[in-house]
């Protein structure tokens, strides 16, 4: 649940950089505002439900796979490459693809960085 929190933080704060600070539209148009409309909780929802999914596949591959840690590395790497290049196959304009590409990026790594850590302490050496 901590880290479903953490990478729907990211997001909301992706949303408030892109909107607020560069005056990008992110999932929405600026008219919405620098938070934007539901689609940044959608978003944000987004994000959460991903670390969750994540964390079971952590948790699966920690029970039945050896070396879990380099396959879910390798797992959420590549999912977050393609959640990240999905942007660009629509008709948005550059700097709404890059922004949103940019927050997926943000939410993938904190993802992948977060529950890496906590595989690495789950994990018991072997005696």
């Amino acid at each position: 649940m901590a880290t479903a929190l953490v990478a729907a933080l990211v997001a909301v704060v992706g949303v408030l950089i892109a909107r607020g600070l560069f005056e990008v539209p992110v999932l929405a148009p600026t008219e919405e505002g620098t938070l934007g409309n539901a689609s940044t909780l959608r978003l944000a929802v987004f994000a959460a439900v991903a670390a969750l999914l994540a964390t079971g596949l952590l948790h699966l591959l920690l029970l039945s796979t050896p070396q879990p840690r380099r396959f879910f590395s390798w797992i959420i790497t590549l999912a977050t490459i393609a959640a990240a290049l999905a942007p660009f196959l629509s008709g948005a304009d550059l700097d709404e693809k890059v922004a949103t590409s940019a927050i997926t990026v943000a939410v993938g790594l904190a993802i992948g960085s977060l529950l890496s850590g906590v595989a690495r302490s789950a994990l018991r050496p072997a005696r």
